[in-house]
């Protein structure tokens, strides 16, 4: 399971929220062997005022939180990582010093999904990738 917050100016996600969520999605697909029909993402659209950041970012600044079931490999994450920033440079054109991402992750017992604890769920891929 993956739970993907994105948080940018209104200008950056009104103009490639699209984008955006394709290119994070085809790195969760690819680094994490993630199914093709989950995809799980909140886009939260800061105004200026409430989105403070360092001199050496541009308006373009975007920041993805990935909450996730705890249990992947260390090359894996880095791989998750890797996609990303590969996937915002070729397809929003995006530097790397405009992305910052952090993995969050918890054991599956800590999260609630379709009525029980996500550690009796049968899942549909493998998570220890």
């Amino acid at each position: 399971m993956a739970q993907i917050k994105i948080f940018a100016g209104h200008a950056e996600l009104g103009a490639n929220r699209e984008r955006i969520s394709d290119a994070i999605h085809s790195a969760l697909v690819a680094a994490l062997a993630y199914p093709a029909e989950k995809r799980f993402q909140r886009f939260f659209a800061l105004a200026e005022d409430n989105f403070v950041y360092p001199s050496d970012r541009s308006d373009r600044y975007i920041i993805i939180e990935i909450s996730l079931f705890e249990g992947r490999s260390v090359e894996t994450k880095k791989a998750l990582i890797r996609h990303l920033f590969k996937n915002f440079a070729a397809d929003l054109g995006l530097p790397p010093n405009d992305l910052e991402i952090t993995l969050f992750e918890s054991p599956r017992e800590n999260w609630g999904i379709r009525g029980q604890p996500a550690d009796e769920l049968e899942l549909n891929y493998t998570v220890g990738v």
